[in-house]
């Protein structure tokens, strides 16, 4: 297994120290940023993506499709950020981030990113690209939330348009998952490209995960196309966490920066 070793690397890893378990809530999001532009790449709105971000008031927050540097936009669109986006995204609210570079061309890159508000103690991403040009990643950050003596796993994935494709990515993440210790709490989130909704069965027999909009409604919701969303294409699944509550978010102004709606939870540990 490509991450049998994982458990036993993160083990020495220093814990902050804290005096009890007490239980947790916090609130997590997932977007599909689609690089700081609004369908079909008609606007740059990262701007106005990072407001929207703020006011959901989160935690943590999964990030799919964020650019690391692109040379040729920050010479093309006058208020293109000079930091990476997802350092920009993050500003003064989310002082801890972690980027993992999925995909590299001649002008920069791009990939997937976790904010957060607790301490990121470790992080790894995995290249879990299958064949052909198209590049995937799931990156995976160990998170401490204050007054617990276990950390959390948050886990950003971007799995791929290939069914036979995204199988696979969700073995491999099956096989993380379960090389973690037992007991510690995950958080799963990102854009699974799951229009046939697969992957509910295979992370729930293989790795112990569910859904929270599945387990809370009864189904995922729905968040592509973002402006008539027909297809659940984004997730937060969780592992030895209670969902309090899936939140929905207004359509605007959510359906003009991106293709992809958000998705949020308040989950608890």
């Amino acid at each position: 297994c490509a991450f049998s070793a994982i458990a036993r690397r993160f083990g020495p890893i220093a814990r902050m120290p804290a005096t009890s378990d007490s239980p947790l809530a916090f609130k997590a999001l997932t977007v599909n940023v689609h690089k700081g532009f609004s369908t079909f790449n008609r606007r740059f709105v990262l701007h106005e993506l990072r407001d929207a971000v703020r006011a959901v008031g989160t935690d943590l927050v999964f990030l799919q499709e964020v650019h690391g540097t692109h040379r040729a936009h920050a010479q093309r669109i006058a208020n293109f950020p000079q930091v990476p986006q997802y350092e920009f995204l993050a500003d003064e609210i989310w002082h801890q981030h972690a980027y993992g570079r999925n995909a590299v061309y001649d002008n920069g890159d791009h990939g997937n990113a976790l904010l957060s508000k607790f301490p990121i103690v470790h992080y790894e991403n995995h290249d879990i690209s299958i064949r052909g040009p198209e590049r995937r990643g799931m990156l995976h950050c160990i998170v401490q939330p204050p007054g617990r003596t276990e950390p959390l796993h948050a886990i950003c994935v971007h799995l791929g348009l290939q069914e036979s494709h995204r199988q696979q990515q969700l073995r491999l993440a099956c096989d993380l998952i379960n090389s973690l210790p037992a007991h510690e709490p995950v958080v799963m989130a990102g854009d699974f490209n799951d229009w046939r909704g697969r992957a509910h069965r295979v992370l729930r027999d293989g790795a112990g995960l569910s859904e929270v909009f599945l387990q809370s409604q009864g189904h995922a919701q729905r968040t592509f196309p973002a402006s008539m969303p027909v297809l659940a294409l984004d997730r937060i699944y969780v592992r030895d966490a209670t969902v309090n509550s899936p939140l929905i978010l207004p359509k605007k102004p959510w359906d003009r920066l991106s293709d992809h709606a958000p998705l949020a939870a308040e989950i608890s540990i």
